[in-house]
């Protein structure tokens, strides 16, 4: 009867939120309404970035060395050389992004119980060791009372108030008994933490199928690039798994997932009027289709299968903006073989979807507004749900590079080096322009002196005919100037403000020939805590922007509509984007150094070993799961390990240098032990003196009598 409740339970729920349904005989209601609120909340964020857009774009072609319509070059500059010294900065920034974000093989999430989960005193708990107690004196008759945490009793002040009872506490995992040989006990494991160890798997498992590292850095890239990264989801998706049954035909398995996706900051247009997210009334991204992409959404959960046949047949309708012009200098069609989609996330009034068929639910049938998903196209409504989120919020997350307070869209390398990309590029074409003239002669002819009707041409071997004058009078070549040096002296200023707007030191991207403080060991180690200090500032933007709203929108997606019990409990998701900043060789000497000093007898007791052997194995880039034992392991292991130090005794140590072996003569007096094995050392400078008349000496008999 219990799993039949919770088979129906399950039922409706995916019903409701992630099962696809039969659209067909859904009302078919005018869309007039709703299509045009929806365009009316697009022109009014379209035409709100539009200053934005201007930004990126410049930031683009930087990035791509292409010069604007706004550069406009005189007759005398004959050189249109682009240094693209933006491409370089924005990729170590990326770069950096990347290898901070993914430092530890991982996406950078990670879930923890609360501080002190409700409930936790009903399962944090320990068992009396009776030669502990003997040991200590114990003359309580019963310490059942002391094993629970008492009320407002934090947990340090537990451990502080059981002393060394603590270190005998029962892992639940595992029922190892401990004997009083003094081997490694744990504690005990409450139902939070087993949760928070489930939760943070299965999370992850979901982003690794979800392909969510590919998304993060193309996030990272656009974020670098042009100030502002933005991450969606997670929505529920059948993705298709290759399987061919023993006939050899192929049968795939279809698995409903969670998936999250990158969206370009180009398609892209929220609110208006609001600075983050958490502001933000609505969202609107614009989708560019074929034909089979819209096709292809009769399968996706709500959407209106005859909604969809009638914009397919009304014909392509996708119109390219003016920064697809931009971006897209070789094309000037206007006219795309592509379908525009909208899709809108945010308030709608009660009374604007009351004639369509919405069901909404009963809680909110008094309210002005409710939280809907939209989805046009060519004048028809595709989709028109309800959020399906408990609480309902705007599954997307923007993340800026820089802060911008004004606006949710942030500043990036691009922008801030964009005066000092200009510069770099005028000073090199006048070096290079001054090159080509003072490289070559300028050729004055005096015409009154040559044959008249001559080709004044001037190449190599050429031959003029002079009736008149002076030699060399005629034609004569004059040398132009050349100051390109003083123009590179310009350049590499510029070059060095780019570092100073950028953060990016010219060092840390392979630029040779480093100059001023970054000619010394020092210099390079303060310019690259100074750019740590830059990018520090940007990960902890992805932290609270990005990487925590996504993590707990994954957590919420699972609490709603994962029916694990196992995953479900007081939790917290954190982001770990700032715990990969330093450096994993710094991070793994610094925890073998605090081994070293809680090795101390003294100081072990208050060291989590687990936890620190499992740091150290993160930051050698390992598995900490499938490299470190957890506690009641770590406890079997080192149990087997005396039983086997115990069997295995260590062969006895060598003797001391000048101390005999049993059996064998003393060394002689102020000598060494000799040297039998022929090694060397004992008697190398030394020796003992040798017999007369034995081979090797060379001494006279007769002298020495």
């Amino acid at each position: 009867m219990a799993e039949d409740t919770k088979q129906m339970a399950m039922d409706a729920e995916e019903s409701a939120a992630i099962e696809d349904m039969n659209t067909e005989g859904m009302t078919d209601a005018p869309a007039g309404q709703i299509e045009s609120f929806v365009r009316n909340k697009f022109t009014a964020a379209e035409t709100a970035r539009r200053y934005d857009e201007e930004r990126w774009i410049k930031a683009y072609r930087n990035y791509r060395g292409l010069y604007g319509p706004e550069v406009q070059f005189t007759s005398t500059e004959k050189s249109r050389v682009f240094v693209k010294v933006t491409k370089t900065k924005v990729l170590a920034a990326y770069g950096q992004l990347v290898e901070v974000l993914f430092g530890a093989n991982r996406f950078p999430l990670g879930i923890s119980p609360t501080t002190l989960p409700e409930g936790v005193e009903d399962t944090v708990s320990f068992e009396t060791n009776p030669q502990l107690k003997d040991a200590l004196g114990e003359t309580k008759t019963d310490p059942v009372e002391e094993r629970k945490l008492l009320p407002g009793e934090t947990l340090t002040e537990f451990n502080d108030r059981v002393g060394p009872l603590k270190d005998d506490l029962k892992a639940v995992e595992d029922d190892v008994e401990f004997k009083s040989s003094g081997s490694p006990s744990a504690v005990q494991f409450h139902p939070a933490i087993i949760a928070a160890k489930k939760m943070e798997k299965k999370i992850h498992d979901q982003l690794e199928e979800s392909n969510a590292k590919k998304q993060l850095r193309s996030t990272a890239f656009e974020a670098a690039l042009f100030g502002t990264g933005i991450m969606k989801g997670p929505f529920a998706v059948d993705k298709e798994y290759a399987n061919w049954n023993d006939d050899g035909e192929y049968n795939p398995i279809f698995k409903t997932m969670p998936q999250t996706s990158n969206v370009s900051i180009w398609n892209f247009y929220p609110d208006p009027d609001a600075s983050n997210m958490d502001e933000a009334e609505y969202v609107i991204e614009r989708h560019k289709m074929s034909r089979s992409q819209l096709r292809a959404l009769k399968r996706r959960p709500f959407f209106r299968s005859n909604a969809i046949d009638k914009a397919l047949e009304i014909g392509e309708n996708y119109n390219k903006e003016w920064w697809e012009h931009a971006m897209d200098e070789d094309n000037e069609d206007d006219y795309s073989q592509r379908f525009e989609i909208l899709e809108f996330w945010g308030f709608v009034d009660r009374t604007v979807i009351e004639d369509y068929d919405v069901e909404i639910p009963p809680e909110l049938k008094d309210v002005d507004q409710v939280n809907v998903n939209i989805w046009v196209c060519n004048g028809c409504i595709l989709r028109l749900v309800m959020n399906p989120f408990t609480p309902a919020y705007i599954p997307y997350y923007v993340t800026p590079y820089e802060m911008n307070p004004y606006t949710m869209f942030g500043v990036g390398i691009a922008e801030n080096m964009d005066d000092t990309q200009t510069l770099m590029n005028g000073f090199m074409r006048m070096s290079v322009d001054n090159g080509a003239l003072s490289g070559n002669l300028l050729i004055e002819i005096d015409e009154t002196n040559l044959v008249p009707g001559q080709d004044l041409s001037v190449y190599p071997g050429k031959v003029f005919r002079r009736q008149g004058g002076a030699p060399g009078q005629a034609i004569f070549g004059t040398k132009f100037p050349n100051v390109s040096q003083e123009n590179m002296q310009m350049f590499d200023k510029a070059r060095v403000l780019a570092d100073e707007s950028t953060g990016f030191p010219s060092f840390a991207h392979g630029q040779t020939g480093v100059t001023g403080v970054g000619r010394t060991a020092s210099g390079i180690s303060m310019l690259m805590n100074a750019a740590n200090g830059s990018i520090r500032n940007v990960i902890k933007n992805f932290d609270d922007y990005l990487l925590g709203p996504l993590g707990k929108a994954f957590f919420s997606f699972n609490m709603q509509f994962d029916f694990d019990p196992e995953i479900k409990g007081d939790l917290e998701v954190k982001a770990q984007g700032t715990e990969s900043l330093m450096a994993n060789e710094v991070r793994s000497q610094r925890l073998m150094q605090f081994m070293q000093t809680v090795s101390n007898p003294q100081l072990a007791p208050f060291a989590r070993m687990d936890y620190i052997v499992r740091e150290i194995a993160k930051s050698m880039d390992l598995d900490p799961d499938k490299v470190a034992n957890s506690m009641s392991q770590a406890a079997v292991q080192a149990e087997i390990l005396k039983k086997f130090q115990e069997q295995n005794p260590p062969p006895a140590p060598p003797p001391q240098q000048g101390q005999p072996q049993q059996g064998q003569p003393p060394a002689p007096a102020g000598g060494q032990v000799e040297d039998t094995q022929g090694s060397g050392g004992g008697t190398i400078g030394t020796g003992s003196v040798p017999t007369p008349g034995e081979e090797g000496f060379t001494g006279n008999q007769g002298t020495m009598q």
